[in-house]
């Protein structure tokens, strides 16, 4: 009896879930909780409030990547400035690139502005293409069944519900596509800060007129602001930038051709689940049906 008693606390510490997954951004912990319900245990490497290039890797990625069996990243270098070092300090092989433990969403899917070539002079960009997919509703889709697959790999006995779950978020996607389309249509277009609401804007097939950045990576300058006001003003449209972006040439901008600023994030919350991310594109969405 007293030997049962003591194997009972360890059988209560098993874990409910099969897999532990480590999601760099708030949007890829979306996805994997999306796909993997209550088979996987998620947790966020980057917090949704910061610009996901410019983290740095913590002791607490390190801990997190160490546990994990799975790695699900948005790719194509967006967190190329602190994801290799924190995989690097965590020595689990299991996750590393090439690794059934390693996705990234990017890999899944074509991207935009793909084959620019790495040249400073064109400031920080990324030659395998703009791997801001998570804001692509069509695309997240495509990457939730490639997801259910890597996840029904190294779980083979939840095969079934990671692919249903999958299936499901396609067709919420594809449920909402006509309305989201819909209510943007005829609006004019976004000028962003950086192109990170791109492949949204190509989704709902809105015009793209440019970005506050005169090449990626660089601030707001005086004569870049003036040449895109000569080229904007009078025509329709609104000025998008993140929350940690700086909002001055904006609103500088703004005054200069009389359009709305909209100040959004590009992530859902953190810990989100569908309906958070389904909640983060209704807000892109009546901000860009600007007539």
């Amino acid at each position: 009896m007293k030997r049962l008693l003591f194997l009972l606390p360890l059988l209560v510490a098993v874990p409910a879930w099969a897999l532990d997954v480590a999601a760099t951004t708030s949007s890829m912990g979306m996805l994997a909780r999306a796909v993997g319900g209550s088979q996987v245990r998620v947790t966020e490497l980057a917090p949704p409030d910061r610009d996901a290039h410019l983290l740095q890797a913590k002791p607490s990625m390190l801990r997190t990547l160490r546990d994990a069996q799975l790695v699900v990243a948005v790719g194509a270098e967006l967190e190329i400035g602190w994801l290799p070092a924190a995989l690097g300090g965590a020595a689990n092989a299991a996750i590393l690139p090439g690794r059934p433990g390693y996705f990234e969403a990017a890999a899944q899917v074509p991207l935009l502005d793909a084959g620019q070539a790495a040249d400073r002079a064109q400031g920080d960009v990324h030659p395998a293409g703009n791997p801001h997919v998570n804001l692509d509703p069509g695309r997240m889709a495509i990457v939730a069944r490639a997801l259910a697959e890597r996840l029904a790999r190294l779980d083979a006995a939840n095969a079934a519900g990671y692919r249903e779950r999958a299936q499901a978020f396609a067709a919420a996607v594809e449920a909402r596509s006509s309305g989201w389309r819909r209510q943007a249509g005829g609006s004019g277009g976004a000028l962003l800060y950086h192109k990170d609401a791109a492949y949204l804007l190509h989704y709902l097939s809105l015009p793209l007129h440019g970005t506050l950045e005169p090449v990626p990576g660089v601030a707001p300058t005086a004569s870049h602001l003036e040449a895109l006001a000569g080229r904007l003003k009078g025509k329709p449209g609104v000025i998008v930038h993140t929350p940690w972006q700086p909002p001055a040439g904006a609103e500088k901008l703004a005054s200069l051709i009389g359009w709305k600023v909209a100040v959004l994030p590009l992530d859902p919350p953190a810990g989100s689940d569908a309906a958070g991310y389904f909640a983060l594109i209704d807000r892109w969405v009546e901000a860009l049906a600007t007539k």
